[in-house]
């Protein structure tokens, strides 16, 4: 049994039981990073003596939660005082927090043991750093929560955090194959993470399966997010090309549309879903907003280090001090308007299904296209990325499962669901031209 490999509620099990000790298991965690992320770039920080300590502590204590002794990961713009957080650039290098972020806090006092800091790309924005995907080194692994995906499909870390204000969260999970929660905007406790846009920015999370998420999130929203889809109850899925359609490759297009034909042949009702019209021009309006966020967070180390930070980045900045306050709050008015009334716009559908990425991860260093993300990241829905099959690069495709605002627990349980028989899809090789 390679313990580096099982699920955290795979792991819990064994650690409750006393066949395994967190130090062992933690130990299979390091031995992982030793072999692997010279070539992956994964984790930006370790301290296997730190570590291997909390795994004796955990093993020691009475147990405080289900996780205790699993170890996690977290993202290198959520503060922990025992690890620097330098958010991705250089003018940040050497950065020590004196406390831990609230979500780092909670895990900790759970009992959860902390593995290190995991790489983002520079200010948890487009330009990338060191990652690389796991299965083929000359691709992306995504962006920004770059370091979470790999090190989480990689067996480098069972449980992970990421964040994400655009795409940064199902984006690299998709791309990666694992699974992947964004939740309901708001939810947790978002103190000692690198705000970017707080109307947008939302902590998010990543594990090799939904159970694990359940328990994950539980911890950190401290409030019971598991549930079980009663089987009596037929689920009820609009798929949803969404306006970016024409973006999405063959494979990507493919993936969601055999996704949607296995759910039929589960059992499952399986309808068309067309957005309203009012939502087509969201992805400019998310861009609005984002962008003089941004400027507005990062106008400091503008002002004193602009010439550490990216030519893209840079260009961020500089549209979003562009913005008057007008443009932005009709931006905000749209956004707010639109995100009150989302709940409604899902009638009688349990969920929606849409892509996750226009297609699998592209190679060298680009992050990759968050265009399937950010409309759902300014409505603060629910979004689980479903690692559904393969693309004709043998490499990992997901889509993502939509739900209302404030019922994750209910999305977690019906993609549990929906996953408990579900047979891996192989999209064959063909042309990669848009359709």
């Amino acid at each position: 049994m390679k313990l580096e490999t099982l699920t955290a509620s795979q792991a819990a099990k064994l650690l409750e039981n006393k066949e395994v000790s967190s130090v062992e298991l933690t130990q299979a965690c390091l031995d992982r990073i030793e072999l692997r992320n010279g070539e992956v770039g994964a984790f930006a920080h370790i301290d296997p003596e730190f570590s291997l300590k909390q795994a004796a502590l955990a093993d020691s204590e009475p147990r405080r939660s289900s996780f205790q002794g699993v170890p996690f990961g977290v993202k290198d713009v959520i503060d922990t005082k025992d690890f620097l957080t330098e958010r991705g650039t250089p003018i940040h290098a050497g950065r020590q927090p004196v406390a831990d972020a609230k979500c780092v806090q909670l895990m900790r006092e759970a009992g959860a043991v902390l593995l290190g800091k995991l790489v983002s790309t520079e200010y948890a924005m487009f330009t990338p750093n060191e990652t690389r995907h796991p299965l083929d080194l000359t691709r992306t692994a995504g962006g920004s929560s770059s370091g979470t995906g790999a090190a989480v499909a990689d067996n480098m870390v069972p449980l992970a955090f990421g964040n994400q204000t655009a795409g940064s969260l199902i984006r690299p999970a998709a791309y990666c194959g694992v699974y992947g929660l964004k939740p309901t905007h708001g939810t947790t406790d978002g103190a000692g993470i690198l705000p970017l846009q707080l109307y947008f920015d939302t902590l998010g999370y990543m594990a090799r399966s939904v159970e694990d998420l359940q328990s994950f999130y539980s911890i950190v929203s401290q409030d019971q997010q598991r549930q079980v889809w009663s089987e009596k109850k037929r689920p009820k899925i609009g798929l949803c090309r969404t306006f970016h359609w024409s973006s999405a490759e063959k494979d990507s297009q493919a993936m969601l549309l055999k996704t949607g034909e296995q759910f039929e042949q589960l059992g499952y009702e399986v309808t068309s879903f067309e957005l309203p019209e009012s939502y087509s021009n969201l992805v400019a309006v998310h861009r609005r907003i984002l962008y003089k966020g941004i400027s507005d967070s990062l106008a400091k180390d503008y002002e004193s280090s602009a010439g550490k930070m990216s030519e893209g980045l840079l260009e961020v900045v500089r549209e979003g001090q562009k913005c008057t306050e007008e443009a932005f709050m009709t931006a905000f008015r749209i956004a707010d308007a639109c995100r009150t009334e989302v709940n409604e716009m899902f009638g009688d559908l349990d969920a929606i299904i849409c892509p996750s990425t226009p297609s699998e991860a592209p190679e060298g260093w680009g992050t990759g296209s968050p265009i399937f993300q950010v409309m759902w990241t300014l409505l603060g829905v629910p979004c689980l990325n479903l690692p559904v099959g393969f693309g004709p690069n043998q490499m990992p495709l997901g889509v993502q499962l939509i739900g209302r605002r404030y019922d994750d627990a209910n999305l977690l349980a019906l993609g549990d669901y929906l996953m408990r028989n579900f047979k891996s899809i192989q999209i064959e090789s063909f042309s990669n031209a848009k359709s």
